[in-house]
């Protein structure tokens, strides 16, 4: 396994990750158990996982009336897509695979 295979393995887990995070997070909110703290959601997103985290939120209903979250998640997606666009557009060879 090149480097490239684990970065993609990597982002898919943590997107799956973030994405079942959610919808427990949104479950226990409905049977108002103890709660996954909001700072965790956003470190899943933060670490990669900002995809999994929109579709958890916009699939499960789940924290779209916050506007911290709302407007959050998409502006961590769109910086994590700038930062792999500079990456690759990078006048820096990296040598990932």
């Amino acid at each position: 396994m090149n480097s490239f295979d684990f970065i993609i393995l990597y982002v898919a887990a943590v997107n799956v990750i973030s994405f079942i995070v959610m919808g427990v997070d949104k479950r226990r909110a409905v049977k108002r158990a103890f709660r996954v703290p909001e700072s965790t959601l956003f470190v899943l997103a933060i670490i990669g996982g900002s995809i999994g985290s929109i579709a958890g939120m916009h699939l499960f209903h789940h924290k779209t009336r916050h506007w911290y979250f709302l407007y959050g998640m998409p502006v961590i997606l769109a910086l994590q897509i700038i930062l792999i666009l500079a990456v690759v557009f990078s006048p820096i060879e990296l040598n990932f695979w």
